[in-house]
């Protein structure tokens, strides 16, 4: 069975480019006098960067840095990934917040690992292995659910402040180390956010264009069914009459056969007209293609019901209209409510986002290809299209009107 998962390709090289701060370690290890603490110090760092770069390359939210690549087997997945076995396609349904059970335990455990790791430099390296700490805080605030992962940087502030005020030779150290833990934690949970973010909006795309290609689907069967099945059925009859004429009346048996030709040619035409319009849409699949992509982003969402009042010339530009001021909402705007406004001949989308600064213009540098797309075609059906800031509230506004 393929993975459909895209595989991590550079969330390990990122998570590896951060263990030049283990540099203090390594330097604090080599100055140390030959013996069992220099040993057990160097054989623990380099197992801690092992474990490290691993276990936060594995983790879910980490894989936000990653490109969409082919899809792999299991197979081809375990050489790179030596926790493949840990994670079935069930676990796949993380929610938001965080990772499902089995991955929380794996990160618990390698937390007690790298913890470990790092109390085994101690002896050889001092008040430097507390910079073990940092790296902890940053896997644990990433791989974690939120509150988990602060309590866990709460935790070793607490331990790092402990061992430097108890300890007689630490305490000349400074308490770098404690600030460095909060501003990882600080820098490693913003990151995770960002990732969390970007990775609803990919969800979200793929949930319009999911639910826009199963609309047309639907939309080209239908229409399939409609045309072939009343021409084939009236050529059928025709084909029996006339084969039934061409003994008795051989003029009229020409006349049918000539209705006959004549049919099929219209058939074959409505055919081609269908297979042309494979890239209409659908109002009724975009306001519902609307719903899932905002409850994706997380925007609450006022939607009509129907939209059974728009006349069929307008639908079709409405439905872009939709499409694409919500791909712009879901995108850029960071709303959290948005409205669509339906009637007979206009369509409007608002939105509480951060707006754009004033009005967009066809040709401005920022309103989208989009934007002057569907500028573009209000001009082609005579039809009047507004985008810009809301006047009296934060957020944006597209209206399209169509003429009456």
């Amino acid at each position: 069975m393929v993975d459909e998962r895209p595989a991590p390709r550079y969330g390990w090289a990122f998570a590896a480019i951060w263990l030049f701060y283990l540099g203090e370690n390594l330097n604090a290890l080599v100055r140390t006098p030959p013996g069992w603490q220099r040993s057990v110090g160097l054989t623990a760092l380099a197992g801690f960067a092992v474990v490290y770069v691993l276990v936060l390359a594995r983790v879910r939210h980490f894989q936000g840095l990653t490109h969409s690549s082919p899809a792999v087997s299991p197979g081809r997945r375990a050489w790179w990934n030596p926790f493949a076995g840990w994670f079935t396609p069930g676990d796949e349904a993380a929610f938001a917040g965080g990772a499902d059970r089995r991955e929380r335990l794996v990160i618990w455990v390698a937390l007690a690992l790298m913890t470990g790791l790092g109390a085994l430099q101690i002896p050889g390296a001092g008040p430097h292995a507390l910079t073990c700490l940092v790296y902890i805080a940053a896997t644990a605030m990433m791989g974690l659910p939120r509150r988990q992962g602060i309590s866990v940087a709460v935790t070793l502030v607490v331990l790092a402040e402990v061992l430097l005020r108890t300890l007689p030779s630490w305490k000349t150290a400074g308490h770098g180390y404690s600030l460095a833990i909060v501003l990882a934690a600080i820098a490693t949970g913003g990151i995770r956010l960002a990732l969390d973010r970007q990775r609803r909006l990919q969800e979200a795309h793929h949930e319009i264009a999911a639910l826009a290609v199963a609309d047309e689907r639907a939309r080209i069967a239908a229409e399939l069914h409609d045309i072939l099945g009343h021409s084939l059925t009236v050529v059928t009859v025709k084909a029996e009459l006339a084969q039934r004429l061409l003994d008795v009346d051989l003029d009229r048996a020409r006349a049918e056969l000539r209705d006959l030709e004549s049919l099929a040619r219209d058939a074959l035409a409505d055919v081609r007209a269908t297979a042309l319009g494979m890239r209409g849409i659908s109002l009724p699949g975009e306001i519902a293609a609307a719903r899932q992509a905002l409850a994706a982003a997380n925007v609450e969402a006022d939607l009509p019901g129907a939209a059974d009042d728009v006349p069929t010339r307008n639908r079709e530009l409405f439905a872009w209209t939709i499409r694409e001021a919500v791909t712009n909402i879901v995108r850029h705007s960071g709303a959290r409510h948005a409205s669509v406004r339906l009637t007979p001949h206009q369509v409007e989308i608002v939105d509480d986002g951060s707006g754009f600064g004033g009005p967009v213009g066809a040709g401005e540098q920022g309103g989208g290809q989009g934007l002057a797309g569907l500028r573009r075609r209000a001009e082609e059906l005579g039809a009047r299209f507004t985008a810009g800031d809301r006047e009296n509230a934060s957020g944006f506004r597209v209206l399209m009107e169509a003429p009456s």
